[in-house]
């Protein structure tokens, strides 16, 4: 059905763009440096350095002010790696855009479009080494701004003889009952899809795993001075686990609890779970503790119109496990979009 609706949705998009005049061409230049070493005693594997950079050159072919084309690679390399990029990943995807609603289709960058999910569903790392979706994301918010809400499908692996056929489709929101008030609701979920290969191996299972968060939050930003930023949220998580013809769905849940404040170049990251344990193939693997808090301190040294430098230290508290601790360094720029030739309309 996806794969319908997948196909479906990029042929009509792109031959009702194709007959609309050509204007301009523009290039863009972004990317992400990390130095992330983290001592983790409860998840052994996980204890690592991840350390490199991922750069982007993209160009962008704009028929109008709704739709544009834009191709071009995003490149990673690890630091010590051989050969120097260890992974170059296509971008090429078909943009619309107005003041209401967003559709990409193609292989695109998810940063500012599912990077604000919980970490219990799709863990940071993903900004290292998935950085783009390969799929179709489209994004509605209203003119009022009181009601955002996205949807996404992102393919993982093509079936082959001995490859399994993954996807992952999700979506978020968040709702203000008033614009100007605190008060939001806010969800997000995500479901991967793990099926077989084409040669089926004995005792194979297609299987169902993610989950989903529901969450109440005030948001003091503008009705306080002390603060630049504060904000709480609570609700629920809620995994998704499905081995099919075995079993039924299993669904671990526990609540969760949020808080955000920064001051000038300072912020704090309080993060809280408890509940069952859950499994969820690409969230944080503390989340299958019963219990679990994360403190984020946060430094930006530098912040200019087009560059971010942050340093990230951040402690993990786990049942047995008081120690864990994370250290990071990230500078990300954007260059923004720059226009190379103009094209009057035919």
């Amino acid at each position: 059905m996806f794969k319908k609706i997948y196909l479906y949705l990029f042929v009509s998009v792109i031959t009702s763009s194709v007959a609309l005049a050509q204007q301009t061409v523009d290039v863009n230049f972004n990317g992400l440096g990390y130095l992330d070493n983290r001592e983790y005693k409860a998840f052994i594997p996980r204890s690592r350095t991840y350390s490199g950079t991922r750069t982007t050159l993209d160009f962008g072919l704009n028929l109008d002010s709704l739709n544009h084309f834009i191709v071009g690679a995003n490149m990673l390399h690890e630091f010590g790696a051989i050969p120097f990029f260890g992974d170059v990943a296509p971008v090429a995807y078909y943009n619309f855009q107005s003041k209401t609603w967003l559709f990409n289709a193609g292989e695109f960058p998810r940063d500012g479009l599912t990077t604000d999910f919980p970490r219990a569903l799709l863990n940071d790392t993903l900004m290292y080494f998935r950085p783009n979706i390969q799929g179709l994301l489209t994004r509605y918010k209203s003119e009022d701004g009181t009601f955002t809400e996205t949807g996404f499908i992102d393919w993982l692996s093509r079936q082959t003889d001995v490859e399994r056929e993954q996807f992952m489709f999700g979506a978020s929101g968040k709702w203000r009952p008033n614009a100007y008030g605190p008060f939001y609701v806010s969800h997000y979920f995500m479901l991967m899809h793990d099926a077989g290969a084409a040669i089926l191996l004995p005792n194979d299972h297609i299987n169902d795993n993610g989950g989903f968060e529901i969450k109440l939050g005030l948001d003091f930003t503008h009705k306080q001075r002390t603060f630049d930023s504060l904000s709480f949220e609570a609700g629920t998580l809620v995994s998704l686990q499905r081995e099919r013809g075995v079993d039924g769905f299993k669904t671990p849940a526990g609540v969760v609890f949020n808080a955000y404040a920064s001051y000038h170049r300072f912020a704090v990251f309080e993060e809280f779970y408890h509940g069952q344990g859950s499994t969820i193939n690409y969230g944080d693997s503390y989340y299958s503790k019963p219990t679990y808090n994360r403190i984020d301190i946060i430094y930006t040294p530098f912040l200019f119109n087009h560059i971010k430098g942050q340093f990230i230290a951040s402690f993990h508290f786990s049942p047995g496990q008081f120690n864990d601790n994370q250290e990071v360094f990230r500078v990300s720029y954007d260059l923004g979009r720059r226009v190379l030739a103009r094209f009057k309309d035919n």
